[in-house]
């Protein structure tokens, strides 16, 4: 009998040192001794499914072999440790491998690594074969089976065609008997001397034969027309119909689940906790979290049962009276999405007390919520609405136009989608108002006028504010003197209707300064203020800030007047502030001049002529309306042809920030810039025709009614002087020619909260100009009479109120001159002002003048008594021109490439000069556009992008990289970034141009921003791949760390998402030596840098710091361009009625905005050239292949 087998000793020692050098895995580890007393260490090698061991890893010949096919390696406990023992201290990692061979002793190994120990058991575990076995077993079971269903159809078959010929004999056997038959019974009938036989029972043969062929035939038949009904697309648009309603119902299982868990795992458990002695949680932030989200859960549960109770009656399945019932209470779905954001917000502040975090943490390790948080339970309800409308629109594609319930469908398919847009338009107005809470909360001190909802956010910044002496002088530092720079920042927020400074505390905190909240509607804007006196003149001469500052001028109702003083850092963040500002205060008075004119002196008010024209609120054929109202109290355009957005521009009634600025954004999409311009000069020359017939009818009201439209002459004159609002653009005698933003350029003012008395500007019928305003109880002030553009020659001279025949000799004798002229203001003798003041309640702004010199305006006086329209001619002019402004100021590159359209405008301006009928104020201002149109701009001193190229160029030696600190790098990084960022052209972000084939023609700006970032990223790269010494690449990491930290505390978030990226590639990150000696500290800057870019959730990290940074700032512009992706691809600019999809518009100009607020805020940082010249320096840059190739040079593959 044979006791054992000869091996090939030398095939078995080759195989070892195969696996010795090639195995797959090698390495050390200690091995149970057979009588389980003792523990010796070996050199292991696995090959394929061998594992050999040795004594030590110098041996050349195996001291065994096991067979690892069909065993199974599992990690095994620590066994406890006999006191006798001498073990070593360090933790040992154990793991078994079990053979399934008869009477094979498992193999006990254990090592000192964890990772070791995984490692180890993962790859014994592949040369086991296990799961080829496995995977072997369930392939052959699936082939028997397969086997079986085969001889299954054979025999089937077999058994079919043997029915098939049995059948086939039968018919052959009747056919023969049905013929014998027939010879019978002809052979009866021609011998009927016979007689018939009574052969009955082959005729009851002959009938059964019959009925089975007919039945046979029938049922063939059926089974075709069956067969054919099945393979028709009625039949699979029923299946597909059916299917939609089983997965709804399904969803909406999940989704009852989910508020189930949503109300019992969380809601329920948190207000028994809020009612504990030791609340962590409060009954009102436990309402805020969770809204009425328990009645959202009991509503589905209803739905859910009417749902299955349908199922039960398949295969009739009615659902509209479902959706019937179901519509009118979803509405409690606006609550829920309008609050949504807050009650995240506030779910975040109570995560703060480790208490609720402690608590909420075990509430969602619970089985039931699947790792799931409480933030993704409360996301949930945020779809249903959507989820259903596309449920809805496939069931409609699958039910027939003649179905009954295709009606219903429908219906419940508008009704939801109306329900939808409800809510988002509603989304996006609570949008603006989270942003001004957000603010109010950085505020110490609160700030009230911030919760006002009509209260839009405009801009935020960081200007210089020169401090004022009692005098109301500038100090005499410098504005340009780093003191000031220092101690004179603030923080400014620009909104409709305010102006918020501040100041920023050591902890990231503001506080408001004195005077710090500003009420845009007393305000006066000076764009290039004049010197208080010539020193001051003489100091700002040769500094740096010249021509930066710009002035603000208040004069409030209640308080002592008082002057604001600014400074930018560049030309073009002064051009971005006080358009912006200009703006601001030309809506607030430019809509209240329409919307308030007539409250006082007219029954016709202006709310009434915007409820009289439907076509503000009422959809039409060519206009659709959202339910969000603008700034005007008007509602927004949804959809519209260009011929009413158009009119919608140059309505007189209202002027909306959001409408203009959008219009202009993008009206290029939709139109062209000359029919704009024609637009414009038609409301010129034709005025009335920018408010609709009926509007006009009450704008006009009938002679009766005249009385009412310009008032009556108060009964003190002195009530026609007093005033509150800011004087109008005027030339003093010592002051130099200046532009002034005001009114619309210069249109009437509105005072203390009312508008201006229309009358001043009309003509009464009596033939003489009204310079008479009525009192009101609740406004503090009314017109003041020096104010007026139109005025008599005797203004000045306004008797007491003791002096009644003086006062009839005065209109007696303006009835007598008949001359209204434009006056041109002066200042007088201080003397003379402090007299005056005394006689005014309340006294008057220093600048405001007290004499006034008359001078013709040019324009027939009995066109200007006689004409009712002159209010009309005055708004329509300051549109025209307030519009060209805003689009010459804003939109310069439409005239610097266009220069057809350039000299156009400028020949209607020259044109609208030349007209006799023009006020001085808008013949001032139609100039001041035609100077911004032909004045280069000299731009700001910061230096260009090409200038550094340049610079760069000609600079031949290249400092290395240690020879410069973090600081400097980040520094220059930052100034690059931010030269490369501001000057893409907005006009690049429309059309998804940079995703087209001709991106670079289309887009050549973001492309150069595009490669800009990449040749970034490969120079990080390759510094840090280019050290052979593992100490020096990690020194170049960790500096390069330290720089993006700055970046970040520059708000340079494109340069820390460029470091970071770099970081991430496979070339470095694969660099495993390099990776253990970086420090835990970089280690842990890295993944809060990650964090912050990271894409997860929309950027959301990203998008919260760009929310609360100050400009300047470089964000990341990838982010701006999946957005604006996103609204391309997801909504068309037209509709099918060929409508302007004017939301979408609307929607990438608050991008473009948001884009354009970074752009205009300069960095002031000094350029270093040797810096710059290190980034820009391309020549010893990898590309990505030679990255990869250095990276496993210093580090290869087989080190491990």
């Amino acid at each position: 009998m044979q006791k054992g087998m000869r091996l090939n000793d030398g095939h078995i020692t080759y195989l070892a040192l195969l696996a010795k050098k090639d195995g797959t895995r090698r390495g050390s580890l200690s091995k149970k001794s057979s009588d389980n007393t003792k523990w010796h260490s070996k050199w292991f090698a696995l090959l394929q499914n061998m594992l050999f061991y040795f004594e030590n890893d110098s041996s050349s010949r195996p001291s065994g072999l096991y067979l690892l096919e069909g065993c199974v390696c599992d990690r095994a406990p620590s066994p406890k440790p006999s006191l006798s023992a001498k073990e070593c201290l360090e933790k040992q990692y154990y793991f078994t491998v079990t053979f399934n061979h008869d009477n094979q002793k498992a193999l006990e190994l254990r090592t000192e690594d964890v990772k070791d120990c995984d490692e180890w058991v993962a790859a014994i575990t592949q040369a086991s074969y296990r799961n080829l076995a496995t995977e072997h077993e369930t392939l052959m079971q699936k082939y028997l089976h397969l086997l079986q269903i085969v001889e299954t159809e054979k025999t089937v078959a077999k058994q079919l065609r043997q029915q098939i010929e049995d059948g086939e004999i039968e018919i052959e056997r009747l056919k023969s008997e049905i013929a014998g038959l027939l010879k019978d019974n002809e052979k009866i009938q021609s011998n009927p001397e016979v007689p018939p036989s009574e052969d009955d029972t082959e005729i009851k043969k002959i009938k059964k034969v019959q009925s089975f062929l007919r039945g046979w035939i029938c049922r063939r038949k059926w089974k075709t027309i069956i067969q054919d009904y099945i393979r028709s697309p009625h039949a699979e648009s029923m299946r597909k119909r059916n299917q939609v309603v089983f997965s709804m119902l399904e969803a909406e299982a999940e989704y009852v689940q989910q508020l189930h868990i949503l109300v019992n795992n969380f809601l329920r458990p948190l207000r028994m906790a809020a009612s504990s002695k030791k609340p962590p949680i409060t009954h009102d932030d436990v309402s805020s979290i969770f809204l009425n989200s328990e009645t959202i859960m009991f509503l589905h549960q209803i739905f859910y049962q009417g749902l299955k109770a349908r199922i039960a009656s398949w295969p009739t399945l009615v659902l509209a009276d479902l959706f019937d019932i179901l519509l009118p209470m979803l509405n409690i779905y606006q609550e829920f999405v309008r609050n949504h954001q807050y009650s995240l917000q506030i779910l975040a502040h109570c995560k703060q007390n480790r208490d609720f975090d402690k608590l909420l943490k075990q509430y969602e390790a619970k089985p039931d919520c699947e790792e799931r948080t409480l933030e993704t339970f409360l996301t949930y309800p945020m779809f249903q609405i959507p989820r259903y409308i596309l449920t809805l629109h496939e069931l409609l594609a699958h039910t027939p136009h003649e179905h009954v319930e295709r009606n219903s469908l429908d219906y419940a398919k508008s009704k939801l989608e109306e329900l939808s847009r409800i809510m988002h338009d509603e989304v996006s107005e609570t949008e603006n108002i989270r942003k001004n809470l957000a603010i109010e909360r950085m505020i110490v001190e609160g700030c009230e006028v911030l919760l006002d909802t009509s209260q839009t956010f405009v801009r935020q910044g960081s200007l210089i504010q020169v401090p004022m002496s009692e005098k109301g002088k500038i100090t005499r530092g410098r504005l340009g003197s780093l003191s000031l720079k220092k101690e004179g920042e603030r923080q400014c927020f620009l909104f409709s209707k305010h102006l918020i400074i501040c100041t920023r505390g050591s902890g990231g905190k503001l506080h408001i300064t004195k005077n710090g909240v500003v009420s845009l509607i007393d305000c006066t804007l000076m764009e290039e203020p004049e010197g208080t006196d010539d020193e001051s003149k003489g100091e700002r001469s040769g500094q740096d800030t010249e021509h930066l500052d710009f002035k603000v001028m208040v004069e409030p109702k209640d308080v002592q007047p008082y002057t604001v003083i600014l400074v930018a850092s560049s030309r073009q963040e002064k051009s971005a502030w006080t358009s912006d500002i200009s703006q601001c205060i030309d809506n607030i008075r430019c809509n209240g001049l329409m919307m308030n004119a007539f409250e006082e002196n007219s029954k016709v008010t202006v709310p009434q002529m915007i409820k009289s024209d439907t076509s503000l609120y009422c959809d039409d054929v060519d206009i659709r309306f959202s339910k969000m109202m603008n700034s005007c109290k008007v509602l927004q355009i949804r959809y519209a042809s260009v011929e009413r957005l158009l009119e919608r521009l140059t309505d007189l009634r209202f002027l909306s920030i959001d409408f203009l600025n959008t219009f202009l954004h993008s009206y290029r999409v939709f139109t062209s810039a000359d029919v704009v311009l024609d637009k414009l000069i038609t409301i010129y020359k034709k005025p009335i025709s920018a408010i609709p017939a009926r509007s006009l009818e009450l704008f006009f009201a009938s002679s009766q009614n005249n009385k009412l439209l310009y008032g009556e002459p108060p009964t003190s004159p002195r009530a026609s002087r007093k005033f509150s609002s800011p004087p109008p653009l005027s030339i003093t005698k010592t002051s130099s020619p200046n532009r002034r933003r005001k009114l619309s350029l210069n249109i009437p003012i509105i005072t203390g909260g009312k508008a201006l008395d229309l009358a001043a500007l009309s003509c009464s019928p009596n033939g003489y100009a009204s310079m008479h305003s009525t009192m009101s109880p609740f406004s503090k002030t009314t017109l003041d009479i020096n104010k007026l553009y139109v005025s008599s020659t005797m203004a000045s001279k306004i008797p007491d109120e003791g002096e009644p025949k003086a006062e009839g000799k005065a209109e007696e004798s303006v009835l007598n001159k008949q001359d209204l002229s434009v006056r041109e203001e002066c200042d007088e003798d201080p003397s003379q002002s402090d007299e005056a003041e005394a006689e005014m309640s309340p006294p008057k702004s220093p600048s405001t003048p007290k004499n006034v010199k008359s001078k013709n305006s040019g324009f027939p006086t009995d066109q200007r008594n006689g004409d009712k329209e002159f209010v009309i001619r005055r708004a329509a002019t300051n549109r025209v021109l307030n519009v060209l402004r805003h689009w010459v100021s804003k939109h310069s590159q439409d005239f610097e490439l266009n220069t057809e359209l350039k000299m156009r405008v400028i020949g209607f301006l020259e044109e609208v000069m030349h007209d006799p009928e023009l006020l001085t104020q808008e013949r001032k201002a139609a100039a001041n556009i035609i100077r911004t149109l032909t004045q280069e701009d000299p731009g700001d001193n910061q230096v260009t992008l090409e200038e550094i190229t340049q610079m760069a160029m000609e600079d031949c030696k290249t400092e290395p990289f240690e020879s410069h600190s973090a600081l400097e790098i980040a520094e220059q990084l930052t100034l690059l970034d931010h030269l490369v960022f501001k000057v893409i052209p907005y006009e690049e972000f429309f059309g998804q141009g940079w995703m087209k084939n001709d991106k670079n023609e289309r887009t050549p700006y973001i492309m150069k921003t595009t490669k800009h970032f990449n040749d970034t990223s490969n120079r990080i790269a390759t510094e840090i791949l280019q050290w052979d010494d593992v100490n020096m690449r990690v020194a170049v990491i960790e500096k390069w760390v330290a720089v993006a930290d700055i970046c970040r505390c520059l708000h340079n978030y494109n340069a820390v998402l460029e470091i970071t990226s770099s970081l991430n590639r496979s070339s470095i990150f694969r660099l495993k030596k390099t990776w253990l000696k970086v420090s835990k500290q970089t280690k842990t800057v890295i993944d809060k840098l990650q964090k912050l870019v990271s894409s997860e959730g929309r950027f959301k990290n990203l998008r919260e710091a760009l929310k609360n940074c100050d400009p300047p700032c470089v964000p990341y512009l990838g982010m701006y361009l999946t957005d604006l992706a996103f609204i391309e691809e997801g909504t068309p600019n037209y509709t099918e009625d060929n409508l302007v999809n004017f939301s979408k518009m609307r929607m990438i100009s608050h991008i473009i905005r948001e884009i354009r607020q970074f752009q205009q805020t300069a960095y002031k940082i000094d350029y270093q050239p040797k810096v710059a010249k290190y980034l820009l320096d391309s020549s010893t840059v990898l590309d990505e292949e030679s990255l990869y190739e250095a990276s496993l040079r210093i580090e290869p593959k087989t080190s491990s």
